[in-house]
């Protein structure tokens, strides 16, 4: 499931924009890439089903950050290759 999810170039762009942010609101994530609105919040959704990421309701808007216990995780498979 992880690596599915980091299988698209868009998914691993916001996964580094999060990580260098800390945190980011939609708005903020659709600003950075060259996407239309609803297909960033389709990569968000992988993301999030992943466990990669988590959203948190802040008012009107999402705000998205890294779930690091599981990049973490992701991190020691593939480092085990």
């Amino acid at each position: 499931m992880l690596a599915k999810a980091l299988g698209h170039p868009a998914r691993v762009q916001i996964l580094r924009l999060l990580v260098r942010k800390e945190a980011c609101m939609c708005g903020d994530i659709v600003d950075e890439l060259p996407l239309a609105q609803s297909t960033v919040s389709q990569h968000l959704k992988v993301l999030k089903t992943a466990g990669l990421i988590r959203g948190e309701i802040d008012g009107p808007c999402i705000c998205y950050c890294i779930e690091a216990r599981t990049l973490r995780r992701f991190k020691a498979l593939i480092g085990g290759l």
